[in-house]
């Protein structure tokens, strides 16, 4: 246990149902507040995305913004590619940039140009975008389509970005509004589209959803067995006597959605094949000789979310990208994140999850 108690949160270095934070809050600013335990997924998002201290809330956030398109057809290969984004890095001085930052404007260009060609054009294009950013990809979304689209597409279409960081939605308006025709389409909503009442009354009518590393930004669970064969247990946090530290607290499965993730992805012993309980029953043997706790990490945020979109929006096509696996974990558990701290420039992973120095050691 660290001597100094620090929140982490997501540095989207993570796998698709993975997580990598950092730090971003003192554990005494407010993540756990009052001595009631919370579940890691409410302390996780109170780090992510608490209007006062959340790592997403501050102005000169972690999303990096280039000033120009990378001139790839300059780099010889990709060598000379890790090296320019070595110097981008240390030029701005930023947690990281996102590949659609990286790749504009192609990588938008090419979501849009899929969008137009599929698309129901007898209705007004509508698209959503959760969680966009510093906007670089609605700008060049609506880039293409008031270059490409019949001008009736561009005229008439909707680009509606859902973003939980007041800050950020700040800085999609200012992006996008370096084109001033773009700014009648443009509108930001500033909510947490996990929540259902937020999205109004069901829409029946087409329209798209891009989620373009948000999945790794969603806030997951902990589950913990003392053995091989023992019931999962949900893992709490909670102060140690109401100190500025923080230790687990173990509870039996009783929250709904805990429950439901497990049941999906297959980690429920009751419901197992016969195959399964057979390989349950010699991992039973094998527990009373060699006995291993067994952590694992559930994506809970992800599966909510999935549910209110299939509410909100049943006819939507959604596109969604993130990172497939995450290097050099040290973490324990199954899909465990990356947990690190920047100090001076340098990052530093850590092997325990509540382990990290102070909020000072962030980089803006």
């Amino acid at each position: 246990m660290a001597p100094a108690f620090s929140a982490q949160v997501s540095a989207l270095r993570r796998g698709a149902l993975r997580a990598r934070w950092v730090t971003a809050a003192l554990f005494s600013s407010g993540i756990l507040a009052g001595n009631k335990p919370v579940l890691v997924r409410d302390f996780v998002r109170s780090a992510l995305y608490d209007p006062n201290h959340g790592y997403f809330s501050k102005r000169a956030g972690p999303v990096g913004v280039l000033d120009a398109s990378i001139r790839f057809n300059q780099l010889e290969g990709r060598s000379a590619y890790i090296q320019h984004l070595d110097k981008l890095y240390k030029k701005h001085d930023i947690a990281w940039f996102t590949p659609v930052e990286l790749f504009k404007p192609w990588y938008a260009y090419a979501i849009a140009a899929s969008i137009l060609r599929t698309a129901n054009l007898s209705v007004p294009l509508k698209i959503y975008e959760i969680g966009g950013g510093s906007g670089t990809c609605a700008k060049c979304i609506l880039d293409y389509m008031m270059l490409n689209a019949p001008p009736k597409v561009y005229n008439d279409m909707k680009y509606i970005s859902v973003e939980i960081s007041s800050s950020l939605a700040e800085k999609q308006l200012e992006t996008v509004g370096e084109v001033q025709s773009h700014l009648s389409k443009f509108t930001v909503e500033h909510r947490d589209a996990i929540n259902r009442p937020g999205w109004g009354r069901k829409d029946p009518l087409p329209c798209w959803v891009l989620m373009l590393e948000v999945l790794d930004n969603l806030p997951h669970d902990l589950v913990y067995s003392p053995d091989q064969v023992s019931p999962w247990m949900e893992v709490w946090i909670e102060k140690v006597n109401g100190s500025s530290q923080a230790s687990e607290v173990y509870k039996p499965l009783q929250d709904p959605l805990i429950s439901r993730c497990v049941d999906i992805i297959g980690m429920n012993e009751d419901k197992a094949s016969v195959s399964e309980k057979l390989a349950f029953a010699a991992k039973g043997v094998l527990s009373k000789v060699f006995p291993k706790p067994r952590r694992a990490w559930l994506p809970t945020g992800c599966l909510k979310l999935m549910d209110t979109l299939h509410q909100a929006l049943p006819s939507m096509s959604l596109i969604a990208s993130d990172f497939s696996y995450l290097p050099d974990v040290s973490i324990p558990g199954d899909r465990a994140p990356l947990v690190s701290s920047k100090k001076d420039g340098k990052t530093s992973d850590h092997r325990n999850y509540l382990d990290a120095q102070p909020a000072s050691s962030l980089s803006a």
